[in-house]
């Protein structure tokens, strides 16, 4: 069983019963999840805590969607500090690194494939990572 990383936007997707990406989400939830596990790392979880009131809820929740939770190894945390540099080298704007670099360095360190809405930056800068999205 291989493990899928999981980004926020697809997970927010299915939260926030978004109308325009609600169902490509669950089916790619389902799809992935019947033979993969499929897991989220403390930078998703807190992007995707926005909407809820209680922490225990909000684990109800990834529960209830098998969604299991892993800690970023350092390695990733490194390489997302890179990648930051990189970006700012580009003439990036943002003055600390975007969740999207860890989430794309975590997936890169782990060897695990990405479900994502958000492939541009992640693909730029993360090209080992397969990322499995809407534009496949």
């Amino acid at each position: 069983m291989a493990d899928i990383l999981v980004d926020s936007n697809v997970i927010l997707d299915v939260f926030e019963d978004d109308p325009n990406w609600c169902e490509w989400s669950i089916r790619m939830l389902e799809q992935y999840g019947k033979s993969n596990r499929l897991i989220i790392n403390p930078i998703v979880y807190t992007e995707i805590s926005i909407g809820f009131e209680q922490i225990q809820e909000l684990d109800k929740a990834l529960f209830q969607g098998g969604l299991t939770m892993l800690e970023v190894p350092k390695e990733a945390l490194f390489l997302a500090g890179k990648a930051f540099l990189e970006y700012r080298r580009k003439k990036g704007t943002k003055v600390s690194p975007l969740p999207d670099f860890f989430i794309g360095a975590h997936a890169a360190v782990a060897k695990t494939k990405l479900l994502t809405r958000d492939t541009k930056r992640i693909g730029s800068y993360f090209p080992t990572v397969e990322l499995l999205s809407p534009a496949m």
